[in-house]
């Protein structure tokens, strides 16, 4: 659907439920630029409230597939059925050429990643040839929402100045918004239509305004009102440092299992029935795309010194060594040498049940294990192993691996795939392992648990 006279959204003179009436039948065409593991979803949610939504992504495939009615992205319940009936009423369209897009589009919605650079410094590259893209259709009247988590105060600093001298408009023009994505693969679907308040932040006061009635239409949940975009950008950065702490104190506490002769992690289950403890779970490191990389996003824009997040950092980025050290102190005492040890990885995903490898900690694992002489092999029931970049393992399929056991001397449990809860040890005896994840059941070998210690 092209864009009517009257569909200015930013400062339009017109009060919210006649501007919430115009995005629901259509007469405000929005634009959502990435199409990944978050971007399709959100389009879809989007197209699903207002049914005039155009995705734009760079990876023609990505927009053939979706043309097609095919979702590109997989785990997510529902999305394939729905992206499916979008392409098929018209509702949800998608392009290669972001110009194009914005210049129909009067609501530009940008969700794509902002990933670290060599030196653990945000890039900001992928986001910004977006904006670009988005400058180059930009008229009076648009609002543009950032939903890529970024540094705090990108979107006052950088995307807004960027869009007005790409666009030559002057800021007063166009309105911008800093509405962070909150939503977790396996459930973006049910995150996005409202599992969670929605927060919104703009770059002015109407920008804030415009931002909620839109979200409040798709969310039915409530919208929060962060008072500015650099706020609404600092929710999305602490709630990842909140975790990335949490799970290094657990970590940490995980360490004392041994010189105590405690179950730490009982310690925890039982120390967290009080109502104002909430202490995580230990495991091998934090991965993914979001945790391991946001307390970097905020040291980058400060000088000030923060030390409990950079420690938390170098906690958890300890751990797979602390894994790995454990098992050759296993195989040590079963008068094997690591040189002379096969090992398998249980897991290659971060997270359970997820299709992502991004900061794995099986990574980390398998590199210093190979570096110590040991054959590695991995297996993951959701991954392709052999594709997964920088993983020096050789690929072992799922199906094979209970058939297996009796050629590995270790193996590591690094992901709490469900699979692995029921999965056949009984070849394993021999094998000493380590379980990350407190997942494996009672199996005929020694398992040191994390956080637990070891049982025969």
């Amino acid at each position: 659907m092209a864009a009517q006279s009257g569909s200015e959204v930013y400062a339009a003179e017109r009060g919210g439920w006649a501007l919430q009436e115009a995005f629901v039948s259509g007469q405000i065409p929005v634009a959502v630029y990435g199409l990944g593991k978050m971007g399709l979803p959100l389009a879809a949610v989007f197209a699903e409230v207002s049914g005039n939504v155009t995705g734009v992504d760079i990876d023609p495939d990505v927009v053939a597939s979706i043309e097609r009615g095919e979702s590109t992205v997989s785990g997510e319940p529902g999305l394939a059925e729905l992206v499916a009936d979008l392409a098929a009423d018209g509702s949800l369209s998608a392009t290669a050429d972001p110009e194009a897009a914005a210049t129909d589009a009067r609501v530009h919605v940008v969700i794509v990643p902002t990933l670290l650079d060599e030196t653990n410094e945000p890039d900001l590259a992928t986001l910004l040839a977006a904006v670009d893209g988005i400058a180059a259709g930009l008229s009076p009247g648009d609002l543009v929402v950032i939903e890529s988590t970024v540094p705090p105060g990108t979107t006052r600093d950088v995307v807004t100045p960027r869009l007005a001298e790409q666009s030559g408009l002057d800021p007063s023009e166009f309105g911008v918004a800093f509405c962070p994505e909150r939503t977790a693969s396996g459930r973006a679907l049910q995150d996005i239509r409202g599992a969670y308040p929605k927060v919104v932040g703009g770059v002015d006061a109407e920008s804030e305004r415009v931002a909620g009635l839109l979200y409040d239409e798709l969310t039915s949940n409530e919208v929060l009102y962060a008072g500015d975009a650099t706020t609404a950008e600092c929710v999305k950065v602490f709630e990842g440092i909140y975790r990335d702490v949490n799970i290094a104190l657990a970590n940490e506490l995980a360490r004392v299992t041994d010189p105590l002769s405690v179950d730490v992690n009982r310690a925890i289950e039982v120390a967290n029935t009080q109502p104002f403890c909430n202490i995580h779970e230990p495991g091998p490191g934090v991965g993914g795309h979001c945790i391991p990389l946001y307390p970097y996003f905020l040291t980058s824009q400060v000088e000030t010194d923060l030390p409990l997040v950079e420690t938390s950092r170098s906690v958890n980025d300890a751990m797979p060594s602390f894994v790995t050290s454990t098992l050759v102190g296993m195989l040590d005492d079963e008068g094997v040498d690591v040189t002379d040890a096969t090992v398998l990885l249980l897991g290659v995903a971060y997270r359970g049940g997820v299709d992502e490898t991004r900061k794995t900690p099986a990574r980390p694992i398998a590199q210093q294990l190979d570096e110590l002489g040991a054959d590695v092999w991995a297996t993951d029931p959701v991954v392709d192993v052999a594709s997964v970049p920088d993983l020096p393992a050789h690929a072992l399929s799922h199906d094979a691996v209970e058939y297996s056991g009796d050629e590995f001397d270790g193996v590591v449990l690094v992901t709490a795939h469900d699979e692995y809860h029921s999965l056949d040890y009984g070849s394993f005896a021999d094998a000493v392992a380590v379980d990350t994840r407190d997942v494996l059941p009672d199996v005929p070998m020694s398992v040191y648990t994390l956080g637990s210690g070891i049982r025969q």
